[in-house]
């Protein structure tokens, strides 16, 4: 999940458009919008995906141990040969 949330920044980031005028001696950087919305939605998606996943494996393990049943039987009426 925090790689996730480290990853958000560094895909807002290859949204950036950056150019050098050298005739100028400046630097401009624009940010496409429509790519930015893309990857964080992308991200979005992808950690509902990993909670999604993570709640259906607690949940089947939580099934699996429900329906363990385990019958153990003693027999304390044992009768000894002595010979």
């Amino acid at each position: 999940m925090r790689i996730m949330m480290l990853a958000i920044p560094l895909l807002l980031l290859g949204a950036c458009n950056v150019t050098k005028d050298n005739a100028n001696n400046t630097v401009s950087v624009t940010v496409n919008e429509e790519v930015a919305g893309n990857a964080v939605n992308d991200a979005g998606n992808q950690i509902e995906n990993i909670a999604g996943d993570i709640g259906n494996d607690v949940r089947n393990t939580g099934d699996k141990l429900s329906n363990t049943d385990v019958d153990v039987n003693v027999d304390a009426n044992v009768q000894t040969n002595k010979r």
